[in-house]
């Protein structure tokens, strides 16, 4: 099997490309990715042996047609997804997110290749805190920024093309994920890192926001399960019952890092702070059998500080700029 993974040097692709090398070995992977800053070619140093990597653009018509018409079926990871760089600058995730999401659709309904979208529970708003109710796969979207809206229109578009062309086309919705390889932009690798670099963590606003955290090898664990055994058409999931509000989190890492829990500062909130997300994945589970390996988000959280400690090199040229961009934008 020939499998074309978009997006494939950044967080969540680079573990994904890594554990199927390690655990299939009769897939042929190859890698598409345009090396913006959130992806790196050292994320993938351990299978540079064994997976094909081309350095190029979803946008790109013409590199995205010949690889797919070598292919067998497609994973989409590849997204601009900061929500903070989405509110300054919406255009680059138009044009990934949507233009990117339409080149992948032509090209594999032309060569009849398999499909699978990965998106992010994002593009259905958020919920009340005090609200027990969940996100299902029928939970109307109401995206409410430039990045979650841009991520609900690449998935109408697939939508449309299962519909409309008989696109071989799976979709997938996920909650927070968090592990190693995340740029350290992301909320969970920034707090770390910045104990680590010896700075305090930064929390926006009084932390009562709601994440529902995943490990990215249950995530990526979930979308093989669907690619392989999943109905055509059909929107899955992806959950691991992690719903934590972020003050929680922030305080746990200080904890398991050896540090007091309330040594971190408050910034300014994010302008429009989705409140909760969380997800019901008993579809997955019920009909897919597919079930999450880090069932305790605790446990999780320490092997992701031990990773981030064991590999300074991979995050470190990169911390001051970070820092310096959050500063500018007073969080």
């Amino acid at each position: 099997m020939r499998i074309l993974v978009t997006g494939g040097a950044g967080f969540i692709g680079s573990n994904f490309v890594n554990d199927t090398v390690r655990d299939r070995p009769g897939i042929e992977v190859t890698v598409l990715d345009a090396l913006t800053y959130a992806g790196s070619q050292t994320s993938l140093s351990s299978v540079r042996d064994s997976a094909n990597f081309v350095e190029g653009d979803i946008t790109d018509a013409d590199l995205v047609n010949t690889l797919i018409s070598e292919s067998d079926a497609v994973v989409h990871f590849a997204a601009e997804s900061h929500n903070d760089n989405s509110l300054a600058d919406p255009g680059p995730f138009v044009q990934t997110n949507v233009i990117g999401t339409y080149t992948l659709l032509q090209a594999v309904r032309e060569h009849g290749v398999r499909y699978h979208h990965v998106s992010t529970d994002e593009v259905y708003g958020d919920l009340e805190l005090d609200d027990p109710a969940k996100f299902t796969e029928h939970t109307p979207y109401n995206p409410s920024s430039p990045y979650s809206s841009t991520k609900a229109a690449s998935d109408m578009l697939v939508r449309a093309w299962v519909r409309s062309f008989g696109v071989q086309a799976t979709l997938s919705n996920c909650s927070n994920n968090y592990g190693p390889y995340q740029h350290i932009e992301k909320f969970i690798p920034r707090q770390i890192t910045n104990i680590l670099a010896g700075a305090r963590p930064k929390l926006y606003g009084a932390g009562k926001n709601v994440r529902d955290w995943i490990h990215v090898e249950d995530h990526n664990s979930a979308v093989w399960r669907i690619l392989e055994s999943g109905e055509i058409g059909r929107t899955y999931l992806i959950g691991a019952d992690g719903e934590l509000d972020n003050l929680s989190v922030v305080r746990m890492i200080l904890e398991l890092m050896g540090k007091d829990p309330d040594d971190f500062d408050h910034v300014t909130d994010r302008a429009g702070h989705d409140l909760r997300y969380a997800i019901d994945s008993s579809t997955l589970r019920n009909e897919l059998g597919w079930r999450p390996r880090y069932t305790n988000f605790r446990e999780g959280l320490q092997a992701t500080i031990d990773w981030y400690r064991d590999n300074c090199s991979w995050w470190e040229d990169g911390k001051v700029a970070v820092e310096a961009r959050y500063q500018s934008q007073g969080a």
